[in-house]
C-alpha cells in the first residue's frame, strides 16, 4: 500500500513535535512494508521542489514562503498558498504516482484543497490527523474578533479542510464531544491519540555541566513559546520557587512570547530560570534524557482541548509531568488516573505551586516517572495510531 502524508513542516528541517510525530508514524508505516510520500514546504528551497528519502521515507519538499516564526500576515499569505504551490510543483508525480491513502495534519487548515484533489485523481479515502481548532482558539484569545472578515476568511478555509477528509482523528475525548456540538461534517470523527515511538535517549550530562546545573531539579519545558500556551503561567510559578534554590526552570523553544519571557527573566531577576533558543530533535531528545521533570502549560482561555504533543516526549524519557491546563480539559484525567504527574487548572497558582514542590522528592519523581512511561506503551503508542488509520482507511476504500 501507498501511504501519502501532508504536513506543513518535516524532519530534519523542522525542531516541531508535529514533525517528529508524522515521521515516526510514517518510520511505522515502512516498517509494515508500505510505502510512504511526505509533502512538506521548505522557505530555503532555491529551486521549485526537491525528492530524498529519510529511513526509508520519500519526501516531496516543495519551495515556499516563510510560515515558522514569521509576521502573522505573511505568514496567514503563505500558508493559504500552501496547496497550489504542492499541487504545481507535484503535479506530474501526483498524476503517474497513485497512492492509496491521503493521510494530512492540522494545523495547518490550508491543506483541504490539495487533499481534495489527491483524493479525485487517485480515488483514495483521507484521513485528517486534527490537533488543532483554529481559528476557534484564537477568537478564544481574543487575538481574532469573532464575526470580522478575518474570521470569515479562516473559517472558509476550516471548512474546506474539513469537508476533503472522510474520516477526522482528534486527540482527547473532550475534544470529540466539543467537535460533534460544534462542527457539521460528513467524515466520521474519532479519537486518535498523539503517538511516540518507544525509543528513549541517553545522555552523558553535558547539558547539566554546561548550564551549571549538576545539583538542580531541573523543571524542563520544550516547544512552542507562544500566546496559545500563556508561558507567563510558568514564569510566575518560578518567581514564586525563588526560595527553593534546588529548583531551576529550563525553557527551549520558540515563538511569540519568547521576548516577553526573556524581559520578565531580567527585569524580576530570575535566576532560577533558562531560556534557551531550539534545538534539533537529536539534541532535544538528549536534553530530555537529562532533566527532571516535564512541563506544560496551556491558555485558560481555550475552550477547545489541547493534548501538547511535547508529552509524548516525556513520557518516552519516564519523566512525571507538571502541567497547567484550560478548564474541562480532559487531559487532567488521563495523567493523574495514571500516576504519571500532577495537572491543574491555569489560574489555581498555589496548587500549581504545592504540585511543584511536591516533584522536589526524588522518589516521587520516579514513581511517577514510571507510570508516565506506562501510560505511553498503553495508550499513546505510534503502533495504536497506525493501525487505526489504517483501519479507517479500509472501511472508506
Amino acid at each position: 500500500m501507498k501511504i501519502c502524508l501532508i504536513i506543513d513542516d518535516y524532519l530534519p528541517e523542522s525542531i516541531k513535535i508535529g514533525a517528529k510525530m508524522m515521521h515516526e508514524l510514517a518510520c511505522e508505516f515502512v516498517k509494515n512494508g508500505h510505502g510512504v510520500t511526505v509533502v512538506t514546504p521548505s522557505s530555503s528551497l532555491e529551486k521549485r521542489f526537491t525528492i530524498e528519502t529519510l529511513d526509508g521515507v520519500t519526501i516531496y519538499r516543495f519551495k515556499s514562503g516563510q510560515i515558522k516564526n514569521t509576521g502573522k500576515v505573511r505568514r496567514a499569505i503563505n500558508e493559504t498558498l500552501l496547496s497550489y504551490r504542492a499541487w504545481h510543483a507535484f503535479k506530474e508525480h501526483f498524476t503517474k504516482e497513485r497512492h492509496d491513502i491521503v493521510v494530512y495534519y492540522s494545523p495547518t487548515i490550508f491543506w483541504g484543497d490539495l487533499a481534495a484533489k489527491l483524493k479525485r485523481v487517485w480515488g483514495a479515502p483521507s484521513y485528517l490527523i486534527l490537533r488543532d481548532i483554529f481559528p476557534q482558539w484564537a477568537i478564544d484569545q481574543g487575538l481574532i474578533r469573532q464575526g470580522s472578515m478575518i474570521e470569515k476568511y479562516f473559517r472558509h478555509f476550516e471548512r474546506k479542510n474539513y469537508d476533503a477528509a472522510d474520516s477526522i482523528g482528534v486527540m482527547s475525548r473532550n475534544n470529540l464531544e466539543w467537535f460533534r456540538e460544534h462542527v457539521d461534517t460528513r467524515a466520521d470523527v474519532e479519537i486518535l491519540y498523539n503517538w511516540a515511538a518507544n525509543t528513549p535517549a541517553t545522555s552523558d550530562g553535558s547539558y547539566r555541566r554546561r548550564l551549571g546545573l549538576e545539583e538542580k531539579v531541573v523543571y524542563f519545558y520544550g516547544g512552542n513559546i507562544g500566546h496559545a500556551q500563556d508561558m507567563m503561567n510558568i514564569v510566575r510559578l518560578a518567581r514564586r520557587m525563588r526560595n527553593y534554590p534546588e529548583a531551576h526552570f529550563l525553557l527551549v523553544g520558540a515563538g511569540d512570547e519568547v521576548d516577553l519571557v526573556q524581559r520578565a527573566i531580567e527585569r524580576e531577576k530570575l535566576e532560577n530560570m533558562t531560556l534557551l533558543p531550539p534545538v534539533s530533535q537529536d539534541e532535544f531528545k538528549r536534553m530530555l534524557a537529562e532533566f527532571d521533570i516535564g512541563l506544560f502549560t496551556l491558555h485558560k482561555n481555550h475552550t477547545t482541548h489541547n493534548f501538547p504533543g511535547k508529552l509524548l516526549g516525556y513520557m518516552v524519557q519516564s519523566m512525571p509531568i507538571l502541567g497547567s491546563i484550560n478548564a474541562g480539559n480532559d487531559l487532567k484525567d488521563i495523567v493523574e488516573d495514571a500516576g504519571a504527574g500532577f495537572v491543574t487548572i491555569n489560574g489555581e497558582d498555589e496548587l500549581l505551586l504545592d504540585n511543584a514542590l511536591k516533584l522536589l522528592d526524588s522518589e516521587r519523581r520516579a514513581a511517577m516517572g514510571r507510570n508516565a512511561l506506562n501510560l505511553l506503551q498503553k495508550t499513546f503508542s505510534v503502533e495504536s495510531a497506525a493501525r487505526k488509520i489504517l483501519e479507517k482507511a479500509a472501511q472508506k476504500s
